[in-house]
């Protein structure tokens, strides 16, 4: 599908930095910049994760690279971003996109569960853009988050993902404002309910689950991880060159309808069975 929507070579001579970028949603956003031309490199936490990912990219980008580094820790990010720099020059693109969440509700949620899933997603995300800055081309630059539709509807099992994703929200937001004037982007994507990643088999871990997430989008079905690599595409092209600030759903509708679509019912039925 990407291929009829987006030209070859889309992407040439750009250099992209994806954190997160070893498995899903990320992994399938840093190929589709290696596919159309841009010099790839990912990050996370696990070394074979970082392997593995490379020799996948490497189908496309020969001198794709990685780095083990957990996000939660600024120097290390900071440390990967810059050997990524010494080898490349000036970077155009950054994905912040590494992320964790599960069900539970507040009651039962210990606060060292809630505060690592807030400095994974929200610290993290800052620690990248951040680290980021001095790096970029600028003008020229586009950084892209990875947000959640629980930054802006209710979910019960889901205070520790709403506050996280609603500060990524606005630091996306922020930092449009303080970096624009030197042209630099700064994006948020909104995934949907997109198959075949370890988010959706955690929050929809059943046949039941399943079946009620898809009925909720009014197109009525899941999304790929190619609709969210063909926004990020969008994104860092120059074809969104004019977009900064946003924050965009690529779901299938389903944040027009989804409210309170995680009941606590639904919630205590799937923890029960272990998910």
């Amino acid at each position: 599908m990407l291929e009829s929507t987006f030209r070859t070579g889309l992407l040439n001579g750009k250099t992209a930095f994806v954190a997160g970028g070893t498995s899903g949603i990320n992994l399938g956003i840093a190929e589709a910049f290696a596919r159309y031309g841009a010099r790839v490199a990912v990050m996370s936490r696990k070394q074979q994760k970082v392997d593995d990912a490379v020799a996948h990219l490497a189908q496309w980008d020969e001198h794709a690279c990685g780095y083990a580094a957990d996000v939660r820790e600024y120097a290390a990010v900071e440390q990967a971003l810059g050997d990524f720099h010494t080898k490349v020059g000036a970077i155009d693109i950054v994905v912040s996109g590494a992320a964790g969440n599960f069900l539970a509700p507040a009651s039962q949620l210990s606060a060292n569960a809630f505060r690592t899933v807030v400095e994974i997603d929200l610290l993290g995300t800052f620690h990248v853009m951040r680290a980021a800055y001095a790096l970029l081309r600028k003008p020229g630059a586009s950084l892209i988050n990875i947000s959640a539709p629980q930054s802006t509807t209710v979910s019960f099992g889901q205070v520790h993902a709403s506050a996280a994703k609603a500060g990524v929200d606005m630091v996306t937001k922020s930092l449009a404002v303080e970096w624009g004037a030197e042209g630099v982007r700064v994006n948020a994507i909104v995934p949907g309910p997109i198959d075949d990643t370890e988010g959706m088999a955690r929050l929809a871990p059943t046949p039941a689950a399943r079946k009620a997430v898809q009925a909720s989008c009014p197109l009525g079905k899941f999304g790929g991880i190619e609709d969210i690599a063909g926004l990020a595409l969008f994104l860092a092209s120059d074809a969104g060159q004019y977009m900064t600030g946003t924050v965009t759903y690529c779901d299938g509708g389903q944040v027009l309808t989804m409210a309170g679509a995680l009941s606590p019912s639904a919630v205590q039925q799937m923890l029960a069975q272990g998910a």
